[in-house]
């Protein structure tokens, strides 16, 4: 197998987090994800999340595209007969926003969905259970971008999936794993109506049986996977994504482990040749961070075994000790006010990353103060007033005759549509029409 980390052409993987929900969203921003994969309020495999309604996924794809970020549709349910009609209108309005792909499970959406929405990049889940290159090789000439492979290959045959098809790889990296093969697991629904194909999986594997002379043990439970020690071996086996797994856990959680993984991806491919060793503080979080009952390095290197399963505990050990502070990223912007008496107050943003990315905004009439003018510094103060906005300002630039009188309210409102118009001008190269 050719070495990618030692191919000038490589490209780095994508690290791929979860967003159950719109604070999960920010912490995967703010830890340094490259793309989040999310779910709508229907046919996701998992029903049992947060979730976003129609109006919230919107807001989210605009919000990841604001930070240079992707963001990925679960579409990765089976999807009934008397269904189908409702994907065209669930799946039209993300399009036209600028949805960069769709996770699939049912192959009958491939095809509504590259005939509806042509641009739109298809992935198919790790559902479909894909565990050869004649399969992945298959859903190419199908029209499938990405594969997100049965969980059970080893690097060697991902490397070989890779080699034979060309195909973008997409492989969890860390969180809980299922113990039947790739999640095509009939026992929830046998049990109590709760089928995992339809995204209710009522996790019944993770609860203790007796067997012969074992008696209330956890016979069925995966400990959590974790690859920290073994990143290098993913990078060079070729993989475009590391996956996340977590849609139901909470910010914590994806802060953490996208963190962790983020500044180990960095310095591997800062320097290939360094040794290759993350701490035992770094290890010790990330089995810390909702773990299982233990981690395990999954199928990569083994092949089945007794010690993938937890046996003794099937809850989830959590760090409660110390909560961390998830910083909400903000788009930094440059300012120029100019308020002179009898002409339109004006306020033009700036980009501070691209310089090409500016708008100007005209607010309200200024007034000739009565009694006391609004200095370059009052009005600063007013317009840095961002809040809790997706922007911060990191110079604001003032110009004034020392005469001059606005109303607050009007400044805050040419702030707001001033900051509106700037989300649209970096978000609207994302947008499509169908």
């Amino acid at each position: 197998m050719s070495d990618p980390l030692k191919n000038d052409s490589y490209i780095s993987p994508e690290l791929l987090s979860p967003a159950g929900d719109a604070a999960c969203l920010d912490a995967a921003i703010s830890a340094g994800c490259d793309a989040i994969y999310a779910g709508c309020d229907r046919y996701g495999a998992r029903a049992y999340a947060g979730n976003f309604t129609s109006e919230e996924f919107l807001r989210a794809i605009d919000r990841v595209h604001l930070f240079r970020k992707k963001i990925y549709l679960t579409l990765n349910t089976l999807i009934k007969s008397d269904e189908f009609d409702c994907i065209h209108a669930l799946v039209e309005p993300f399009y036209r926003e600028g949805l960069d792909g769709i996770i699939v499970q049912d192959l009958g959406i491939v095809s509504l969905i590259r005939d509806d929405f042509k641009d739109l990049p298809i992935h198919a889940s790790t559902q479909m259970s894909v565990s050869s290159s004649f399969g992945a090789a298959l859903l190419k000439e199908a029209g499938i971008k990405r594969i997100v492979p049965s969980r059970e290959l080893s690097l060697d045959e991902l490397g070989k999936m890779r080699e034979d098809t060309g195909m973008e790889l997409e492989c969890f990296i860390h969180g809980a794993m299922c113990y039947s093969y790739s999640g095509m697991c009939l026992m929830s629904g046998f049990l109590g109506g709760r089928s995992g194909n339809r995204g209710r999986c009522a996790g019944p594997c993770r609860q203790p049986y007796s067997l012969g002379k074992i008696r209330d043990s956890y016979l069925l439970s995966m400990k959590d996977l974790c690859v920290i020690d073994i990143l290098p071996e993913l990078i060079s086996a070729g993989i475009s994504s590391f996956k996340i797994e977590g849609r139901m856990k909470n910010p914590a959680y994806v802060y953490g482990v996208t963190g962790i993984y983020r500044t180990y991806i960095d310095r591997i491919l800062e320097d290939p040749s360094a040794a290759f060793a993350p701490s035992e503080e770094d290890r010790i979080k990330l089995a810390s961070i909702y773990a299982r009952g233990g981690i395990s390095e999954g199928y990569y290197n083994k092949h089945n075994g007794l010690s993938l399963i937890t046996m003794k505990k099937g809850s989830y050990k959590r760090d409660d000790g110390e909560i961390p502070v998830i910083p909400k990223r903000r788009y930094p912007l440059k300012a120029e006010f100019s308020a002179f008496v009898s002409s339109e107050a004006t306020l033009t943003l700036t980009s501070a990353e691209d310089e090409s990315l500016s708008v100007t905004c005209l607010g309200d009439i200024v007034q000739e103060a009565k009694t006391h003018p609004m200095d370059s510094n009052d009005m600063a103060g007013h317009l840095d007033k961002t809040g809790d906005s997706d922007f911060y300002f990191e110079d604001i630039d003032v110009h004034t005759d020392g005469c001059s009188f606005l109303r607050v309210a009007s400044l805050n409102g040419l702030r707001r549509n001033a900051l509106e118009m700037m989300k649209e001008r970096i978000t609207d190269g994302y947008k499509r029409c169908l």
